[in-house]
């Protein structure tokens, strides 16, 4: 199983990798609450973006919860999305959802997110 931290070589970091993902996201997945868009890298492991504005989540308690569970729901799955540059947006009001709703979102999304890279990589094989 993978580690318990969030280590910095699993993070976007900078202005520029957030705007790389932004710019040429070559994988796109949504559902009502959240839109992840990724790009392959040229690394062994995934890294991790998040967007969680005050717009959607006025309180900071909000946005903190909502980013911990996705960066726990991307280290449990880390091993699915090896390659990939990621970013994370909240579209909507998400707090509204308990935990288990977001982790099962987040859970499709990421399913699906590997389909789309699987199939991409067949085609260019």
């Amino acid at each position: 199983m993978p580690g318990s931290g969030f280590p910095r070589k699993l993070r976007l970091t900078e202005a520029g990798q957030f705007k790389a993902v932004f710019d040429r996201a070559q994988f796109k997945v949504s559902n009502r609450y959240l839109l992840i868009l990724a790009r392959e890298n040229q690394l062994e492991q995934g890294r991790l973006g998040l967007v969680i504005g005050k717009k959607h989540l006025p309180k900071a308690v909000q946005r903190n919860r909502i980013k911990r569970l996705l960066r726990t729901s991307f280290r449990l799955n880390q091993d699915l999305l090896l390659g990939l540059d990621m970013v994370i947006l909240a579209r909507s009001n998400m707090n509204a959802l308990d935990n288990q709703q977001i982790h099962n979102d987040v859970q499709r999304l990421w399913l699906d997110l590997v389909k789309k890279s699987k199939a991409s990589q067949s085609k260019n094989a």
